[in-house]
């Protein structure tokens, strides 16, 4: 399934990995449109998260990683860290206050990737942005 996504002022076009993480792209796919916001992530390095908190997506571990590449997209299904999505715009070595994690990736950015790291830094410096998920029509 093809994706849309609007994060700050930049708009990426993004493909969920169904075959390669089917379970968390089906449970995500059920919350479309997903509206949120990011913040600069604060030990994994050169990326933007969304904290969920107690959110459960129901799903385990699949395809996951703890090196997203600039454009991959990951779930991590929460455990020892609260649930949240990781969207990797440079080097990332995806960790919490509690170490080391891994996330299902899940979806990947296939336009713009020339963006990414201008919206990873509005975000560091600027604060907040305002991200939206929705199927590409």
């Amino acid at each position: 399934m093809k994706l849309k996504i609007t994060a700050g002022p930049f708009v990426f076009d993004a493909v969920l990995e169904t075959e390669s993480a089917p379970e968390t792209c089906r449970s995500f796919a059920a919350h479309l449109p997903f509206k949120s916001q990011v913040v600069h992530v604060r030990w994994s390095g050169e990326g933007v998260w969304i904290p969920l908190g107690t959110k459960d997506f129901g799903v385990g571990y699949e395809n996951h990683t703890s090196y997203p590449a600039p454009g991959q997209i990951v779930l991590y299904p929460g455990g020892i860290s609260e649930t949240e999505i990781l969207l990797a715009y440079g080097g990332v070595h995806f960790a919490s206050k509690m170490g080391q994690l891994a996330g299902n990736h899940f979806i990947t950015i296939t336009s713009n990737l020339d963006k990414l790291a201008e919206l990873g830094k509005m975000t560091l410096w600027e604060g907040a942005q305002d991200i939206v998920f929705e199927r590409a029509g």
